[in-house]
């Protein structure tokens, strides 16, 4: 059997799932090069929640860090995790903007990317699959895992078959809850290479507790890549560690053959840093914990600690449980989407609403409102008639694809920020993030000109 491969997801998801994406640039650069040596087949440094953190929280240029990554990173392809029409953002952005970001990504280092749809509706993937073939690059697309009686073993299949046919090069199995169990994903990844021969990749995250059990069974079952994250952010709503995977697979017919002295070294350097981010609490110890309930809630731990700050705001924390139980049933109302960004948000959004004002959906958020009438895209089931009249009375749903009721806006935007932007990346930040973006650039702009009356 082939070896397995290890993708490394410290520098994105597991410091976006730890310390909410609070990881500078400054802190990412000085271990790069020994990163490179590890043997990993790839790193995760970008997208997801690093651009808007990078611009909102942080105060640097998300394509600065990713121009500045690449120069020290010579051997190991870089990754990005892209929402396909929702690209960084929550919104369905027209088909020359998604086009005109993934070219920039990839030409300032990106080498694959993986794409994914919040409802797997493929054709909120093809803008995107098209442009990244074209740009040559690794298309990766990503099934949102979740379960629901229509998400059956013939569904994940049928979806397979229909990233392939629009051009994926690999399958990622995208089980942003944590809650594939051992012997399902054995199943499933099985069932799955009896179907297709593009490589197949398996993400989850450890919050359940059993993340490392369900990594053997479908290193058992053929999975090609496996997606890790080192120690020191590791765990809880992350990844299972990297060095602990690598010892263990060693000793097996697909050992990764990582370089362990290397991986020793990496950890070392992120420890005093993650103990920092523990001291100043930015990593809430709770995020450490191992929940099995996410099993039952089908939960990802990123809208577990969301639901947690919403109803602390509003004085609500005893609420929790409540919330938590009120989530599933707003998810079969709403036709069982997944729990991904901005499902996962919405859901729960809705189901704070629902219980908070003691009558469900007497508060219903804008998105939610556009979700039912199809402007997402297709639910995976259909939305019980009682629902959708609650929600939006007789209003009209859409078929089509949603990024087909969008006129470009590229030329727009420009227009919108003519004389702060220097680049067309600035143009792109200010696009998907327009008021965080419109504050960074005036700073920058600010800065610049302080920089020249002090010379």
């Amino acid at each position: 059997m082939n070896r397995l491969k290890i993708m490394e997801t410290a520098l994105r998801d597991g410091h976006q799932s730890l310390i909410a994406t609070r990881l500078t640039t400054d802190e990412i650069l000085p271990i790069l090069e020994v990163m490179d040596e590890a043997n990993y087949h790839a790193m995760e440094v970008w997208g997801g929640a690093t651009f808007d953190a990078c611009l909102r929280f942080l105060n640097e240029d998300p394509w600065e860090r990713l121009r500045e990554i690449r120069k020290r990173v010579k051997k190991t392809k870089l990754q990005m995790l892209l929402r396909g029409q929702n690209l960084l953002g929550y919104k369905h952005y027209p088909d020359d903007i998604v086009e005109r970001f993934i070219q920039k990504s990839i030409e300032n280092g990106i080498d694959i990317i993986r794409v994914f749809d919040a409802l797997n509706d493929t054709r909120n993937l093809e803008t995107s699959v098209k442009t990244i073939k074209k740009e040559k690059a690794h298309c990766q697309c990503a099934i949102s895992y979740t379960t629901s009686k229509v998400h059956t073993l013939d569904y994940y299949i049928n979806l397979v078959n229909q990233m392939e046919s629009i051009g994926a090069d690999s399958i990622c199995i995208k089980d942003m809850a944590g809650i594939l169990t051992p012997y399902s994903t054995y199943e499933l990844i099985n069932e799955i290479k009896k179907n297709t021969k593009l490589p197949i990749e398996l993400h989850t995250h450890a919050t359940s507790g059993i993340a490392s059990m369900t990594y053997m069974k479908a290193v058992e079952a053929g999975v090609d890549i496996i997606d890790t994250a080192i120690s020191p952010f590791s765990g809880g709503t992350s990844q299972p560690p990297t060095e602990s995977l690598a010892i263990a697979l060693s000793e097996s017919n697909r050992d990764p053959k990582l370089n362990i002295k290397a991986l020793n070294e990496i950890a070392s350097y992120f420890k005093p840093i993650k103990e920092k981010y523990l001291e100043n609490g930015v990593l809430n110890p709770k995020v450490l914990n191992t929940e099995p309930k996410t099993l039952s809630y089908k939960v990802p731990g990123g809208m577990l600690s969301n639901l947690l700050s919403q109803l602390k705001i509003q004085n609500a924390e005893d609420k929790y449980e409540e919330v938590l139980a009120e989530v599933p049933r707003v998810r079969e109302d709403l036709g069982f989407p997944p729990l991904v960004t901005p499902l996962s948000q919405m859901v729960g959004t809705q189901a704070v609403f629902n219980i908070l004002t003691g009558e469900r959906y007497k508060m219903v958020p804008k998105e939610i409102k556009d979700y039912v009438k199809g402007l997402y895209g297709k639910s995976p089931a259909p939305i019980k008639e009682e629902i959708k009249e609650k929600i939006i009375g007789k209003g009209e749903v859409i078929t089509i694809r949603p990024a087909d009721l969008l006129e470009p806006g590229f030329e727009d935007v420009k227009k919108e920020i003519q004389g702060l932007y220097k680049t067309e990346e600035d143009i792109l930040s200010f696009a998907l993030f327009p008021q965080v973006a419109k504050d960074f650039l005036e700073n920058k702009k600010d800065d610049i000109c302080n920089i020249e009356v002090i010379m």
